[in-house]
């Protein structure tokens, strides 16, 4: 396996005083086993046990005390407690007894780390389980950035100057051309992990399909009613050409299917990680308030996966400035994810700007909210500034005086002078610097 930068947030968590069992919550199939089973090998004493097994389900058929419990969990591992112990349970999501017994596990046995995961943890909330409320945490596991895919196909160097915002002009061809083969392949971790091996695009269909099926397959568990599967399979068969753009719900991709139903569909693949509805804003200012009266904009769980699942790998291959892409639709659906990758919370959301004023028409593609700068204005595209006519008018009211524009060019600043005095910087970065846009804002201001 190669590396996840999670594994950093592990660390953190693992270090923590007063610690709390962990849930990862994350689609399937984007590591989250992997993961743990690598975090693991730091432990003197690792015991793993996954829940979609009879054998190990059947621990939890009866509520028994969690110190009778983590004994007997040993014994059947054949494990004794020596030294630092992580206890690792899979598919928690089958088991209400399992979830219930995290609170005890946090009370009487502290000094034992847990983990659970589960890539169908929303269900519970339809059979009116809850997680233990301030006894455990949990952290969001997403697909692998481009940083990641750096590491796998073994560019440590390149991955160091991606990572500290130093990448040479002279070698701007070279990044740009690992980003643009990222943006194929994409960060699913099987996916990045055959690339790595064989370095064929073309090869990695197996991979995709196997994906896109189990998805289609997870319909079964997501929802009980026939016609209510219905509507979600049709969204995950036929909704990734839709990738970036604002949707509307009725008869959504020219089906029957009504508002209702496929909003609901939509909802349902949102909180099993697939996808997020990014709903439009008009602050120019914190906090940011999302209209859910307007249009979304839907964002799959992956870029590599869009790109097959909509038909236009082949027709991306080779393209030098990703922007030419889905009229630069994919190059907006690899900034968003990369946006999100920073990210290992749970209720990370994105947002866009809008303002549908009568004759002022106007939307900027993403808001970053930045430790530095505040609310930053993010567009992908390429052009001139004259161009950038959204840009303009939120900085017009806007606190923060710093905006990005990603394109196919290298690093470049402009101070940009608006007729009604107010000057901002826009930082004019390269797509690969999207996973790390806080470290260039912080280097520019």
């Amino acid at each position: 396996m190669f590396r996840r930068n999670a594994l950093d947030w592990l660390d953190q968590w693992k270090n923590k005083e007063n610690r709390k069992p962990l849930v990862i919550r994350g689609a399937r199939q984007v590591g989250k086993t992997s993961l743990v089973k690598e975090f693991g090998k730091q432990f003197d004493t690792f015991v793993s046990f996954n829940l979609e097994t009879a054998d190990d389900l059947a621990l939890f058929k009866k509520e028994i005390p969690v110190l009778d419990l983590f004994d007997l969990m040993l014994a059947v591992r054949g494990k004794k407690k020596d030294g630092s112990v992580l206890l690792f349970i899979d598919e928690i999501q089958n088991s209400p007894v399992a979830i219930k017994m995290l609170r005890y596990f946090y009370e009487d046995l502290p000094e034992v780390y847990v983990i659970a995961a589960g890539s169908l943890l929303e269900t519970m909330l339809d059979r009116q389980i809850a997680f233990p409320v301030g006894r455990v945490e949990y952290m969001a596991l997403r697909p692998c950035s481009f940083d990641e895919f750096l590491g796998a196909i073994g560019e440590p160097v390149i991955q160091e100057m991606v990572r500290g915002g130093k990448v040479a002009e002279a070698l701007h061809s070279k990044v740009l051309s690992l980003f643009n083969r990222y943006v194929l392949v994409g960060g699913m971790p099987q996916a990045v992990a055959e690339y790595a091996s064989n370095r064929d695009v073309v090869a990695l269909e197996g991979v995709y399909q196997s994906l896109l099926a189990g998805y289609a397959d997870d319909t079964e568990k997501y929802k009980s009613a026939e016609s209510s599967r219905n509507v979600l399979r049709y969204l995950i068969l036929y909704g990734w050409p839709f990738a970036a753009e604002r949707i509307t719900f009725e008869r959504f991709g020219n089906s029957n299917y009504r508002s209702r139903e496929i909003g609901d569909a939509f909802r349902t693949l949102q909180k099993a990680m697939l996808l997020e509805l990014v709903y439009p804003t008009t602050c120019t200012k914190l906090p940011v308030i999302d209209d859910l009266r307007k249009k979304p904009k839907l964002m799959w769980i992956d870029t590599g996966l869009v790109n097959y699942a909509a038909g236009m790998q082949s027709k991306s291959l080779g393209l030098g400035d990703v922007n030419d892409a889905w009229r630069g639709k994919i190059a907006e659906h690899i900034v968003g994810q990369e946006i999100l990758a920073q990210s290992y919370s749970v209720l990370e959301k994105r947002h866009f700007w809008v303002r549908e004023a009568r004759n002022a028409q106007a939307e900027i593609d993403f808001l970053y909210n930045s430790r530095c700068c505040g609310l930053v204005p993010v567009e992908v595209k390429s052009g001139t500034n004259a161009h950038l006519k959204s840009l303009q008018l939120f900085e017009r009211e806007s606190e923060c005086k710093v905006a990005v524009r990603f394109w196919s060019k290298p690093y470049s600043e402009n101070v940009i002078a608006l007729d009604n005095g107010v000057t901002y910087k826009l930082l004019n970065l390269p797509y690969y610097y999207a996973g790390n846009m806080e470290r260039a804002l912080q280097n520019a201001v």
